[in-house]
């Protein structure tokens, strides 16, 4: 479980086939001492660091992580969001986050807000924009954010400047894809909502 609130950046270093999944190597943060089996949100996929070799993180991602993200597409050089699991002691700064990606949606628009921050549009994948409330939270690439005027399968996010600096929205463009994760909270009030109708 996670929070949304990412603690770092980090580069893609390798990344090769390995079966029917893929096998991702990503840098060690210079202050971090993972241990084999951690989980970390990935750009919010949570993964399991699967073995430690020269100052890098080995990942096996799963053919079912690589239909849902945008992990097969990461080539060495990219960066990635990085965020250790939470520990019960921990502040809920930001929204309970399972890292189990939803699906893709897509950045649609990017304008400055005046303010040093930047307002983004969204484009959620068919049947995501039932999960999309006014205030609610979304998690974008790992990032905990609140939905502004959600309108069908679109919505908008303020990101401030100290999340611009510390993420991967900090570089983004129309068209790129990104890893969408609802509040579960809302997903297990449907569930449970549907069941009893």
């Amino acid at each position: 479980m996670f929070t949304g609130l990412v603690e770092t950046r980090s580069p893609v270093r390798r990344s090769l086939p390995r079966g029917t999944g893929l096998a991702l190597w990503v840098a060690v943060p210079g202050d971090w001492a993972p241990a084999v089996g951690e989980s970390i949100s990935v750009s919010g996929a949570c993964l399991s660091v699967a073995g430690l070799e020269s100052g890098q993180m080995l990942f096996e991602v799963s053919q079912e992580t690589l239909a849902k993200t945008l992990l097969g597409s990461l080539r060495a050089g990219d960066e990635v969001n990085l965020e250790r699991a939470m520990r019960l002691s921990d502040r809920l700064d930001g929204h309970l986050v399972t890292g189990h990606v939803d699906g893709l949606g897509k950045i649609v628009a990017v304008a400055d807000s005046g303010d040093g921050g930047r307002r983004i549009t969204f484009e959620v994948p068919p049947g995501f924009e039932r999960w999309l409330v006014e205030k609610g939270s979304v998690a974008v690439d790992g990032v905990s954010l609140t939905v502004v005027e959600p309108r069908g399968r679109r919505f908008d996010v303020a990101v401030i400047p100290v999340t611009l600096a510390r993420t991967t929205l900090g570089r983004a463009a129309p068209g790129q894809p990104v890893n969408l994760e609802a509040d579960p909270l809302g997903k297990w009030v449907e569930r449970l909502l549907s069941a009893r109708a």
